[in-house]
């Protein structure tokens, strides 16, 4: 039994906080954010939680397949800003969309989220274990991120991408096939102090501001050109493709020299290799899901096309899929 995106919907939030927001706040210009980054604008939402991103994308994907919530019998929730440690975002999700025979829970990969989350549906897919699952990458960015650090404070925005995975006959196409990895002695390069069972959240901890982002940039940069190149590179030789036999790449949008770095090393023309990242900034486990879905609404993927979906994150993990675009 093949598994494959069936339909996407996505959802950012209507604020739009252009660089000029920052050239007043830090000290900071657009050109020099542009050029370090390629990040030109990016949204925050001004109240409520990870799940009010989701929720809307959601229903945009379902309606685009033509069935109600209530169809949907798993939900998979990749996501670094849970709205609360407990009970999962899944769970909320489940209950603000209705979707009444619907289990789920969270998947915590940071940036790698969507993709290690696309791995886990297709395979519930696969194995019979769910008919329908609803996968959400979704990050509300701006509730831990300092807005007094530069180094972090422009590269991340907030927003929501969904897909629907379900079975389809046509072999041909679907989720062919996918690497992973993970190296935790990254840990220390992007992380958030507080919050956790470490250090949980204290008078001090708030006071310290230890629930924010902490990055270190260079190490972060070096480590995401090799990590999403060498996932990319592998998912391809095991394959027996080269990049010219992709249609698209759709690598993680976290700095658009990283991309163009992955880009080149896999000699690929950025022709076909998806950027959004100017209008939304790293919007972490949405990225991708986001990226796909307007694609899909543009109509720019054509039935059996080579896509290659690839993220690198905290942890540090690394993730790459490999798929044949299903039009149903």
């Amino acid at each position: 039994m093949r598994a494959a995106i069936t339909a996407t919907g996505h959802y950012l939030p209507p604020d739009v906080y252009p660089n000029a927001y920052f050239e007043r706040q830090l000290d900071t210009t657009d050109a020099w954010i542009r050029s370090r980054t390629g990040i030109a604008e990016r949204r925050f939402a001004s109240a409520g939680g990870t799940s009010d991103l989701i929720v809307p994308a959601a229903r945009r994907c379902l309606d685009a397949r033509g069935i109600s919530p209530a169809a949907v019998d798993c939900i998979i929730v990749a996501t670094m800003t849970p709205d609360r440690l407990c009970p999962s975002t899944a769970a909320v999700v489940q209950r603000k969309l209705g979707a009444i025979h619907a289990w789920g829970f969270d998947l915590a990969a940071a940036c790698s989220g969507f993709v290690y989350g696309l791995i886990v549906a297709t395979k519930l897919i696969e194995s019979g274990a769910a008919r329908r699952v609803l996968l959400s990458g979704a990050d509300r960015m701006s509730s831990v991120v300092n807005p007094e650090d530069r180094a972090t404070a422009v590269l991340f925005g907030d927003g929501a991408g969904t897909v629907l995975i379900e079975p389809v006959e046509d072999e041909s196409v679907g989720i062919l096939d996918y690497v992973c990895h993970m190296n935790g002695e990254g840990e220390s390069s992007l992380y958030i102090p507080a919050g956790g069972s470490v250090e949980p959240a204290s008078a001090a901890s708030v006071g310290e501001k230890r629930h924010y982002v902490v990055q270190d940039g260079p190490a972060v940069y070096k480590a995401a050109v090799i990590g999403m190149a060498e996932v990319t590179e592998e998912i391809l030789k095991r394959n027996d493709m080269t990049a010219a036999d992709l249609a698209w790449l759709v690598p993680h949008q976290a700095n658009r020299r990283i991309i163009e770095a992955v880009a080149k090393r896999l000699g690929l023309g950025l022709d076909r290799v998806i950027i959004n990242l100017d209008r939304y900034g790293n919007t972490v486990a949405a990225t991708i899901p986001i990226a796909l879905s307007e694609w899909n609404e543009r109509g720019r993927f054509a039935h059996g096309d080579r896509v290659v979906l690839s993220a690198f994150g905290a942890g540090f993990t690394a993730g790459s899929v490999f798929l044949r675009w299903a039009t149903v």
